[in-house]
């Protein structure tokens, strides 16, 4: 019979950065059925190892490079979606387990390379790409978008990707073109509001997490922002959830949360027909961690002539994620490895034309496995196919 040594330090360690649900689970298994690695025949992630493994101070102790290399990124894994949260009998966040252990981690400089780059560049230049704070709102020029002040209703932050990535910033201009077309009084952010920081939280780097979120509490409580309106999940999150304890309490709107309100109150009226087959994805963040399900269904459904189809068993609380939480985004697997894959594949075999979505990390993770499986589909955010629907105001 084996005899497993408890590491008693690296357990307290462990558990003093966050991981205290790891003491909850019985180890039932359920979370490595539910997990989305699970659908990939090539990869073994149980889930439940990381639990029973910080019981036992048992987390990344090989003294063998190779070995240790490996583990770290197993635990890389875990893109942070909350599938198996969801489900657990017991209500253990792995996520929160997972954080701990790469804070300790971020801590001994044992990130992967990739992910403490991006850190390094979040912190340096407050977004992910490295690019000048100058040109954050130089999207919003062309349109005349002034910056946000207190006698309009909504501050509007488009996210580094939708600010600094070209196939990303249409999103962010069909956005500004139906706020404008519904008289909506808004005003983009304060070009020295940084990265909402929430992919470094996941990271594990919750020191820089914790000096950017203050930074940008500081600027959105000085230029005195109400109601925050954001494209991404992940800004959402960050802004409703993870700084509401450090100052900013502001309300926060995902933009699918407005345009919804906006059709049901006749504010816009989607005239232009779309003849497509759309399947919608629910991003883990906007779905399963805030429960926004219907939002986004409302708005497809009233474009006239789209065809609003689901992924068959994974959708809504099911939803199987893109891979690019916790740091995915970041991280390359191998072509057979991917999650996406996986998802963009369900989505063909559901007779779609169009992969709608409303979350800018998806929409990268869909494209990039669209183009190298070579299929007949494409990817739209949701302000896309709203504002083509939508009489020209331009």
């Amino acid at each position: 019979m084996a005899i497993e040594i408890i590491d008693k330090e690296i357990r307290k360690s462990i558990i003093e950065h966050g991981a205290i649900d790891a003491y909850k689970c019985y180890q039932c298994g359920m979370c490595s059925g539910l997990c989305p690695w699970f659908l990939v025949s090539k990869v073994s992630f149980i889930v439940n190892r990381i639990p029973h493994n910080v019981k036992l101070g048992n987390v990344l102790v090989s003294e063998k490079p190779e070995v240790l290399e490996k583990e770290i990124e197993e635990l890389m894994r875990c893109v942070g979606c909350d599938l198996c949260y969801e489900y657990c009998p017991r209500g253990v966040n792995i996520s929160d387990i997972v954080r701990a252990i790469r804070e300790i981690l971020v801590e001994y400089q044992s990130l992967p390379k990739s992910l403490s780059d991006v850190v390094a560049k979040i912190y340096t230049s407050g977004n992910p790409q490295g690019a000048p704070e100058e040109k954050r709102n130089a999207w919003a020029e062309k349109y005349h978008v002034t910056y946000y002040t207190p006698d309009k209703e909504f501050a509007y932050f488009a996210c580094c990707f939708l600010s600094y990535e070209p196939q990303l910033k249409k999103i962010a201009e069909a956005t500004v073109k139906i706020l404008n077309s519904a008289h909506i009084s808004f005003g983009v952010t304060d070009a020295k509001l940084v990265c909402c920081v929430e992919a470094v939280r996941n990271i594990g780097a919750e020191k820089v997490f914790l000096e950017l979120a203050r930074n940008n509490i500081n600027i959105l409580n000085k230029t005195g922002v109400k109601k925050l309106l954001v494209s991404s999940p992940h800004c959402y999150t960050a802004y409703k959830n993870d700084y509401r304890g450090l100052g900013f309490n502001g309300a926060v709107i995902h933009i699918t949360e407005l345009f919804a309100e906006l059709i049901a109150n006749k504010k816009i009226y989607p005239t232009n027909p779309i003849p497509k087959r759309v399947i919608y994805h629910d991003p883990c963040t906007l779905g399963r961690q805030n429960n926004i399900y219907e939002a986004p269904r409302l708005i497809l459904e009233a474009i006239p002539e789209l065809y609003l189809i689901e992924f068959p068993n994974f959708n809504r609380q099911n939803s199987i994620c893109c891979g690019a939480g916790g740091g995915g985004l970041w991280l390359d697997w191998p072509k057979d490895e991917r999650l996406a894959d996986i998802r963009v594949k369900q989505a063909y075999e559901a007779g779609a034309e169009i992969i709608a979505v409303a979350c800018p990390y998806c929409f990268i993770m869909f494209e990039d496995s669209i183009k190298s499986m070579n299929l007949p589909l494409e990817v739209k955010d949701i302000s896309e196919l709203l504002q083509e629907s939508l009489p020209e105001t331009f």
